[in-house]
């Protein structure tokens, strides 16, 4: 069972942010390490909370992960090497095709499923 548990408050101005509340209330504050293609996210920041046990977690967008393409950040505990969390980027030309076509087929998928419903009434009636 993990030490901490990690949930996402917001992402905003580049900047994504997280709760880190501990399984226990004397926990040690978190290490944490954010990776984006398997190299280190800097300027990664944990702050205490007012509450004991909890910790604000902010991780800045790279400039440079930004742009065409799929870009997803792992949000590790340093310490025990277990994921947290993880958050995706998607952008550009290549990002609308995937969506169209993933789409289409989620259509296509629930058309088949409405016909074999719609006969499997007219058979049970």
């Amino acid at each position: 069972m993990p030490a901490y548990s990690l949930t996402k408050t917001r992402f905003v101005e580049g900047i994504w942010q997280g709760l880190l509340v501990a399984r226990t209330a004397d926990a040690p504050p978190p290490e944490v390490m954010v990776t984006l293609q398997d190299a280190p996210v800097r300027g990664v920041t944990v702050s205490q909370s007012t509450t004991p046990g909890r910790w604000a977690l902010e991780v800045p967008v790279p400039v440079q992960a930004v742009g065409d393409g799929v870009q997803t950040f792992l949000i590790l505990d340093a310490m025990s090497g277990e994921k947290l969390d993880s958050f995706t980027l998607i952008a550009g030309e290549a990002a609308g095709d995937d969506l169209r076509a993933e789409m289409a087929l989620l259509r296509a998928e629930l058309d088949m499923l409405k016909r074999a419903f719609r006969r499997h009434c007219l058979e049970t009636s």
